[in-house]
């Protein structure tokens, strides 16, 4: 086991320092950082000269990678021989921990990140708990009575609500539950943000205000995930292993969890896998529509003053929670399943 996640973790490597490579020329594609800088007054030209060069914009785009990955310091003089006197410090490189600044907010890139991280982690790990337990129930509850009136009912309302885009979800809670019931004289919730200002960041008001951003990812990800239980339970549930056990006459109830649920959640253990990683980065059009201060909402923002530090942040921080996390799935299948060995 322990030479099999060594090996990963090797793996692991050159796959990453791919990624950042694809990223960062991606990002440099999208457009000139320096044309959103000064506002409604326009950046001469002599100062876009020298921001280029203080930040290292006029470089080859492979020399920009470099720096960016393993810092300024790792030749003594540039390509014309002129050194790195322009360059605005030592900058040491995201292999020893440094993301860079920020050109909006001249804070390093992580700090900004990390700032935003917990409230994204927040909402999002609420918003996956919830999800897994009513998945769960109502996928198991659909494959075991399979074609009943409760199956049908759930199978409509979740490849409806599956089909709907989420910001038509986000808008129709926030039209029903924070407009028309303040209209009707109900309780309402409210429209966006983490708390109230005047009340501050107190666990009430940070319920109060996940409510709804909340309840827009949940119903996305019940009708998709509870669909996946529903068809992995079926495919179990039908195999001639359960059958003998029914024939030695175990429980229903010791068959459908010991036995059944347990294989069923071997495929579902790769798609929550997958999903954890994307956490970090939030719910983009979700954090957007209720103001959450999370790292989706981050990425938008930077992403429109083409803040390559932190949006480079950002996308790397996912890149290696996936190469992480399918590590702890490839891990978990051992539990699962007890066929299955790495060695």
């Amino acid at each position: 086991m322990g030479r099999y996640i060594i090996r990963r973790l090797l793996q692991a490597i050159p796959l990453v320092i791919f990624v950042s490579l694809a990223i960062f020329v991606l990002l440099q594609a999208t457009g000139d950082p320096l044309a959103t800088m000064g506002g409604r007054s326009p950046t001469k030209s002599e100062d876009k000269a020298r921001l280029r060069r203080q930040l290292g914009l006029d470089k080859p785009l492979l020399e920009q990678y470099l720096y960016w990955l393993i810092g300024n310091d790792w030749a003594m003089f540039d390509r014309d021989g002129d050194g790195i006197a322009e360059a605005p410090g030592t900058r040491y490189g995201v292999l020893r921990g440094d993301f860079g600044t920020s050109i909006v907010t001249k804070r390093p890139a992580m700090d900004i990140i990390l700032d935003r991280l917990p409230n994204t982690l927040l909402l999002m790990v609420t918003a996956e708990i919830i999800t897994l337990f009513f998945a769960l129930i109502i996928g198991v509850v659909s494959a075991v009575k399979q074609y009943s009136i409760f199956d049908n009912v759930l199978s409509g309302f979740s490849f409806i609500t599956f089909s709907m885009p989420i910001f038509l979800v986000g808008f129709g809670l926030l039209y029903i539950f924070a407009v028309k019931f303040r209209e009707w004289g109900l309780p309402f919730l409210p429209t966006g943000g983490i708390f109230d200002p005047q009340i501050g960041r107190t666990p009430s008001q940070l319920v109060l205000h996940m409510i709804l951003p909340v309840a827009t990812i949940t119903i996305i990800s019940v009708a998709g995930y509870s669909r996946y239980v529903r068809s992995n339970m079926l495919e179990v549930i039908n195999s001639d292993y359960i059958r003998t056990a029914r024939a030695k006459g175990l429980t229903e109830r010791n068959i459908l969890y010991r036995h059944a649920f347990k294989n069923a959640a071997l495929p579902l253990a790769t798609l929550i896998g997958l999903d954890l990683p994307f956490l970090l980065g939030g719910a983009v059009v979700t954090e957007r529509i209720f103001a959450w201060p999370g790292t989706g909402r981050l990425f938008l923002d930077h992403l429109e003053l083409l803040d390559y530090s932190v949006l480079m942040g950002l996308l790397m921080l996912i890149t290696v929670a996936v190469v992480v996390f399918q590590l702890l799935t490839d891990l978990l299948y051992t539990w699962l399943d007890p066929r299955i060995r790495y060695s």
